[in-house]
């Protein structure tokens, strides 16, 4: 098993739970695994050649097909998965996170299309019933509900360090109040990320007439924010806001946790377009805009 594979699933089960991605019981082979999606899905059976990630890993089949027993929803999935790992694969990178997050994008779509079209199938016509008294909205809305559009995130790769991992999220702002609703958004929505440890943030915003804006969150991680915005600032980043999230893997990183934090919010920078990689002498990347 290299080392990158070995990297990988502590970070997906620091993210998604322990038993996210876990070695089959039933096969004889090393290499096959079991990823139990997100949510109420299939869990799927993965091969991962000796090589990878300078290869794709191989999507064998469902392993069981979730809470809802539903056949048809587990070939569902398993397309989507394969769908999502033959979009996001770049050879030499790992990509379970990327595709885990990938066909969540899709089941959303998926499941979304599918309620719309039971909503039209019992929604009785006009005058087929009387009018009925309007009731009170429930206290609290169903996951996802009354949320609006989800923010437009580029995330970074995860970056893991003795048990810690940490993920970066940079979307375009225009206003001070726009950022704080994408925070808000961000943690009402995604479970992962708001019972996780850390998520400190900082944004930059240009105002009218030569105005600007500008603040940043520690979100109990001390000095993180400021070194966060100080970050931006360096790179001469406007209209963007950063959220590194980080799950703490119970061993102390001391000073050294600033800079994989700035580090992941770089990647989430570079993703996004907003940073240029440039290769300098000697083969080392470096940033420029």
């Amino acid at each position: 098993m290299s080392e990158a594979l070995v990297d990988e699933i502590e970070a997906i089960n620091s993210i998604y739970g322990d038993d996210t991605l876990t070695p089959s019981t039933q096969d004889q082979d090393p290499s096959i695994f079991i990823l139990t999606l997100p949510g109420d899905t299939a869990s799927l059976r993965l091969q991962f050649p000796q090589t990878y990630p300078d290869v794709p890993p191989t999507v064998l089949g469902t392993h069981s097909t979730g809470a809802a027993g539903k056949r048809g929803a587990a070939a569902r999935d398993l397309t989507l998965f394969r769908d999502a790992v033959s979009e996001v694969y770049e050879p030499g990178q790992v990509c379970l996170f990327d595709a885990i997050e990938k066909v969540q994008e899709l089941l959303a779509a998926v499941k979304e299309g599918e309620e719309e079209e039971d909503d039209e199938a019992v929604s009785p016509h006009a005058g087929d019933v009387p009018d009925a008294t309007p009731t009170a909205p429930p206290t609290e809305p169903s996951a996802g509900g009354d949320l609006g559009p989800p923010p437009p995130w580029t995330l970074s790769a995860p970056f893991i360090e003795n048990k810690s991992t940490f993920i970066a999220r940079c979307a375009p702002v225009t206003t001070p109040a726009q950022a704080a609703a994408f925070l808000a958004h961000l943690l009402a929505s995604d479970k992962r990320v708001r019972t996780a440890t850390h998520n400190i943030t900082a944004w930059r915003v240009r105002g009218p007439n030569g105005t600007s804006f500008q603040d940043c969150d520690d979100d109990g991680e001390t000095a993180a924010g400021g070194r966060l915005l100080h970050l931006m600032q360096l790179m001469d980043l406007w209209d963007t806001m950063v959220v590194v999230t980080r799950w703490y893997g119970g061993q102390k990183l001391g000073p050294r946790r600033f800079a994989l934090i700035n580090q992941t919010a770089r990647d989430a920078f570079v993703r996004a377009g907003l940073v240029r990689e440039e290769v300098a002498a000697g083969g080392k990347r470096k940033g420029g805009r």
